[in-house]
């Protein structure tokens, strides 16, 4: 008998639930318009919420692949062009610099920091290629056959620089796959020869870099600024010899001249706590033996953390930035709440009368904003989930939807519905019934 009474009882309270629930969306159902646009503000709000963490995760893992591509294991070492040589150089016809990196350096670096696996000196100059009647601005990178390895790059044809090549001083040529389609748009580059001022070089390989974004000039060398889809591969031993030590620009009846032995050591380290321990290191090093500041030291692993972290506060400002636009739609909930109550006084007095409790109407009026909210919050997840994917269909950007922002999306317009609909419920309810009654 004990059972059947809580189980009747059970079943009275479902009922009653549902009927304040059959009660609350019945009452948005009547005024269908208002409801809608009442809506609005939840769904953009959410919207706003997911699209924006969608693309700043997006920019953010295009920022961190860019700098993974530049090694985590890796230091790199750029020569730089003393500020005051620049300056000093533009009063006269001509004056020779000498700055940089040297040989001496790489090997110094290679000798006498613990933890260096491998020290990859680079010659950079600028010039053109030609083949034919094709003539490409390129870069024409002397360097060695670990450069596969350390910098990392893509075969696509053929081979790429050998140590018999380096030992040889072979004039032979790699070219990335865009310098190739630029120089030979119709014949197979491969044991073509392309030429190079007055030397001609067998092309050998195709490759491909990790990263074919273009380089903005960072140190004023003017051998940089170049795509890494146009670059022009030689041997460093053949560079030296081909092009010297000394490269000269002329322009307007002036030249100048500068004297560069490196323009770049990139430095492989066992793993991470190396680089940490080696950088320094190399930074006391270089130091020493040069009197000016004419380089540069770029550490991929403390970049990459400069980047999450950037992530992380990036991520917190657009989230909130688009929240307001859910504190907007919630607001919007509790204006029209409190108007309904008004609009629905003698209603709240005839329930009263009939015997429904306060906690009754709270019920109702909190179902109808939690319907609000969270119907609100469906559809702006949707929305939420296409404005990215038309974003990066249109702009060609990359955005990433991650399940946490569709949570947390969803989970605060559920939150804001409860949160602005305890007041015009508790207002509903705290209606003296007789005063409800005579309401007109």
């Amino acid at each position: 008998m004990a059972r059947l009474i809580k189980r009747q009882r059970r079943l009275m309270i479902s009922l009653s639930k549902l009927r304040t629930v059959q009660l609350g969306i019945r009452s948005l159902y009547l005024h269908m318009m208002r409801s809608a646009l009442t809506m609005l503000g939840i769904i953009f709000g959410v919207c706003s919420v997911i699209a924006m963490l969608a693309i700043g995760e997006g920019a953010s893992y295009e920022a961190q692949q860019a700098i993974k591509k530049l090694g985590s294991n890796n230091i790199i070492i750029r020569s730089v062009k003393p500020p005051e040589e620049t300056r000093a150089n533009t009063g006269g016809r001509s004056f020779a610099i000498d700055y940089g990196l040297t040989y001496e350096d790489a090997d110094r670096i290679e000798s006498t920091i613990p933890g260096v696996r491998r020290v990859l000196p680079m010659r950079i100059i600028r010039d053109n290629v030609r083949f034919n009647e094709n003539s490409v601005p390129s870069q024409i990178i002397g360097t060695h056959s670990i450069y596969t390895e350390i910098v990392g790059m893509d075969i696509l044809a053929g081979r790429f620089l050998s140590e018999m090549d380096e030992t040889h001083m072979d004039n032979v040529c790699a070219l990335t796959i865009g310098l190739a389609e630029r120089l030979f748009p119709y014949q197979d580059p491969l044991d073509e020869e392309v030429r190079v001022g007055s030397t001609y070089y067998r092309v050998i390989g195709l490759v491909r870099e990790k990263t074919t974004e273009q380089k903005r000039p960072q140190s004023g060398n003017p051998n940089e600024g170049q795509s890494l889809d146009n670059n022009l591969y030689i041997p460093l031993s053949t560079a030296k010899s081909r092009f010297g030590e000394t490269l000269i620009r002329r322009s307007a009846g002036s030249f100048e001249a500068e004297r560069v032995e490196l323009h770049q050591i990139t430095v492989q380290v066992s793993d991470t706590e190396a680089v940490e321990m080696a950088a320094p290191e190399i930074a006391t090093i270089l130091k020493r033996f040069h009197k000016k500041k004419d380089y540069e030291t770029i550490v991929p692993l403390q970049l990459l953390r400069q980047a999450e972290q950037t992530k992380r506060i990036f991520s917190i400002v657009l989230g909130s930035i688009a929240a307001i636009s859910l504190l907007v739609g919630g607001i919007g909930i509790m204006n029209i709440m409190l108007a309904t109550v008004t609009e629905r006084t003698r209603e709240i007095g005839i329930r009263r009368a009939l015997g429904a409790r306060k906690i009754d109407i709270v019920k109702q009026f909190l179902v109808e904003t939690i319907v609000l909210s969270v119907g609100g919050g469906l559809l702006g997840v949707a929305l939420g989930i296409l404005t990215p994917l038309v974003v990066s269909y249109l702009a060609g950007m990359k955005t990433i939807i991650t399940p946490g922002s569709l949570f947390l999306a969803f989970g605060i317009s559920g939150a804001v519905g409860i949160i602005f609909g305890i007041y015009p419920a508790s207002r509903a309810a705290a209606l003296d019934p007789i005063e409800a009654l005579r309401h007109e």
